[in-house]
């Protein structure tokens, strides 16, 4: 049985509040990233169209600290788009998660209901949502779960409305670096994270109709970050037992890091395909 939940969740937890935040030094940029990529605007407009003089409804799967919602407000112009609220439901395995979003979201997206569960074990309301997405969320669903997991997340979207799914590709740096990690420092029976790769055809072999946008960028640091590269990087596998000197040290990670380092600072290669679900 994979064990990516239980340390997933043991992060995600009051007692790991200091490497959330320093994972987040760096990747809070992935989100500047995603809310660039597209014309979110637009999308939501579609959307408030399709549903007609009512509240949106949006799922946030594994909903973290609620960091998408805010790049979109303040990277993307979502306050100025021509829709009403956003009833925001929040699903996450865990409370302190669910805390985290409802306390950061911002307008127009207003909290609505708190699902403390997983993807694969929720069961989606009849009605379905408008919009559904998961913004690198889906990283501690096991491989032998992951059908399951999409088919819920389809389950959840309204007849209609659009699922989005942003996740690292192979050869993006979230995937590429926990396989690497894994090679040095195990433990022998951890399954690495899924790659985007694997959900584009699990969804396809269900029947969805997935569209596939990349986004390819860097995740940057200057050269004394040092705690926060460790943070960072500690955070990306769940695991703080090893630090930076270690990794640096240990094959296949020293080579990747090694690459990965230049005079100027820090350079984590990402490539993400963001996903568009048809409901």
């Amino acid at each position: 049985m994979s064990d990516l939940p239980a340390r997933s969740s043991a992060h995600w937890s009051e007692a790991g509040r200091a490497g959330m935040e320093a994972f987040y030094t760096l990747a809070t940029d992935d989100y500047r990233h995603l809310a660039l990529a597209r014309d979110w605007c637009a999308v939501f407009e579609a959307a408030q169209r399709r549903a007609g003089d009512v509240p949106l409804r949006l799922l946030d799967v594994a909903c973290g600290s609620g960091k998408f919602p805010n790049a979109l407000a303040h990277h993307a112009g979502l306050g100025q788009a021509r829709i009403h609220p956003v009833e925001t439901a929040l699903l996450d395995p865990s409370a302190f998660s669910l805390a985290e979003a409802r306390a950061a979201l911002p307008a127009p997206f207003r909290a609505a209901v708190e699902h403390e569960t997983t993807l694969q074990d929720f069961a989606p309301p009849a009605a379905g949502y408008d919009v559904v997405w998961a913004i690198h969320a889906l990283y501690a669903v096991p491989q032998a779960e992951l059908g399951e997991a999409m088919a819920r997340f389809r389950a959840a979207i309204a007849p209609g409305g659009v699922g989005l799914i942003a996740h690292s590709a192979e050869a993006g740096h979230y995937i590429a670096f926990h396989r690497r990690y894994l090679a040095a420092f195990g433990p022998a029976h951890a399954q690495p994270y899924v790659a985007a790769e694997a959900i584009v055809r699990t969804l396809r072999g269900a029947g969805a109709e997935v569209a596939v946008q990349e986004v390819v960028y860097d995740s940057v640091a200057g050269p004394d970050a040092t705690a926060a590269v460790e943070g960072y990087l500690q955070r990306c596998v769940f695991d703080d037992r090893v630090g930076l000197e270690e990794m640096a040290a240990t094959e296949p990670l020293a080579g990747y890091l090694a690459a990965s380092r230049r005079a100027e600072g820090w350079r984590f290669p990402q490539r993400v395909w963001l996903m568009t679900v048809a409901g």
